[in-house]
């Protein structure tokens, strides 16, 4: 019997030891695997392409505000899915992609395009994701990273677990530090809304010169988020620090409410905890379609699959829209959406037995060449899918950057839903890589952010 148990507990410390793969296995990053993990190959048929690095950075023109012109734009779908043929194509849908066309059977479709594989990452972003894969190892029941240092991005580029799969969208590239205005809608079931404005910063604290990197090694990023509209909600200011091990350190969080010219702590800004203005619509780690700690749920790799997933959203980001072209009652416009075939990772998180979340099961789908999460399927306690979650991607050649166009969140029991992240009537498209300091993201710079 003691021999049993210690050997089980040697398995156990080897399972631990060898959480970062062998040089052996490192090596396929760059040759039967893309420099990312995805597998360069195409599928059988040639309907997914094999990856041959990408979209180069001058793939198209780029306009005086910084919106990106779509390299595709003379192709034209191969086929749309309606309700009257969605059976045909569920194989390739989500199960919260097939709700939809039976709660919306006359507007919902999905228009599918030729496939591209566009993402394409910095020379340095290689470098730190082949370290990482040799170095780094989950810890804390997998809440935590060991050995993530230096540029740190992609801690499992070849993941052997659920949980190193969402990992890898939680660590993934946003370009360095960003800053971007965006707007977000809550439409009424008949369409009707009013959009909410937001200046956000994103900054990394390798990118931060000034910054203590002893007393950050515990801190993924700096969030800054400030709203200018409407006039009842402009002036509040939310700051986050993004911490790795959130059970370790939780998540920090602070808000400067500008009626009451005071800065309070947040700890209600994690977990479900309402979104930002979202009218009840999304929770705090609906943000990015998923964010913050992975800890309340037990994640199961189910496998790769084939799906159709939003890809190469260069129409829905064009600076000619206007948020009414795309904020339409049910759902935003599916004739500006743009969908492909790609590898997708699935992924199943269930809330463990002893934790709560108003979603007690995520069904998520994360594209293979940018560790970007496309779908999510929300389920509640009862066990029914209540929200569909669908990002809409695109990539900033010009940068080398993966990235949202448009986040949208379907509630289908309600019928309502939120669209975040559009931008068509901005002053500028995002702004990558802004000089950051430390300064700007400690609670004290809250009040000087406000404004009425």
């Amino acid at each position: 019997m003691r021999k049993t148990i210690a050997v089980l507990a040697l398995s156990l410390l080897a399972s631990h030891v060898m959480a970062a793969v062998s040089p052996e296995e490192a090596a396929k990053l760059g040759t039967t695997l893309t420099p990312v993990g995805a597998e360069k190959a195409g599928n059988a048929d040639g309907s997914i392409p094999a990856w041959t690095g990408g979209i180069p950075k001058n793939a198209g023109a780029v306009d005086s505000k910084g919106f990106l012109a779509d390299p595709f734009a003379n192709e034209k779908p191969l086929f749309v899915i309606t309700a009257a043929t969605v059976d045909k194509y569920k194989e390739k849908l989500s199960d919260g992609q097939v709700a939809m066309f039976k709660r919306y059977p006359e507007t919902y479709k999905i228009p599918v395009y030729p496939s591209h594989r566009t993402v394409n990452l910095p020379p340095d972003i290689y470098e730190s994701i082949k370290r990482s894969a040799l170095n780094v190892k989950t810890i804390n029941d997998g809440n935590g990273l060991e050995n993530f240092t230096g540029n740190r991005y992609y801690a499992f580029p070849i993941p052997k677990n659920g949980v190193e799969v969402l990992w890898n969208h939680i660590t993934r590239y946003h370009g360095g530090n960003l800053r971007r205005i965006i707007t977000q809608a809550t439409p009424q079931t008949n369409g009707s809304y009013t959009p909410i404005r937001f200046e956000e910063e994103v900054a990394v604290p390798q990118a931060i010169p000034d910054i203590d990197q002893a007393k950050a090694a515990n801190v993924l990023s700096y969030f800054k988020q400030s709203v200018t509209a409407p006039a009842r909600l402009a002036g509040n200011v939310l700051l986050v620090h993004e911490t790795l091990d959130q059970v370790k350190e939780p998540r920090l969080a602070w808000i400067y409410n500008a009626g009451q010219r005071r800065v309070r702590r947040a700890p209600q800004v994690s977990y479900d905890g309402p979104g930002t203005a979202s009218d009840g619509l999304r929770t705090t780690d609906n943000f990015d379609m998923f964010s913050g700690a992975p800890d309340r749920y037990d994640w199961k790799l189910v496998g790769k699959k084939e799906m159709y997933i939003p890809y190469n959203s260069y129409k829905l980001d064009s600076p000619s829209l206007k948020y009414d072209d795309i904020i339409k009652a049910g759902h935003i416009n599916q004739d500006l959406t743009r969908y492909e075939l790609h590898r997708v990772w699935e992924v199943v998180g269930t809330v463990k037995p002893s934790e709560r979340h108003i979603y007690a099961k995520r069904h998520m789908y994360i594209d293979e060449d940018s560790w970007q999460v496309a779908l999510v399927d929300h389920y509640d306690g009862r066990g029914q899918l209540w929200r569909v979650a669908e990002g809409h991607a695109q990539f900033y050649y010009d940068h080398q950057v993966p990235a949202y166009t448009v986040e949208t969140l379907y509630d289908i029991i309600a019928g309502r839903y939120i669209a975040l992240g559009m931008k068509n009537e901005e002053k500028s498209s995002f702004v990558f890589g802004f000089a950051a300091k430390a300064a700007d993201y400690t609670p004290a710079a809250l009040r000087a952010e406000g404004v009425r």
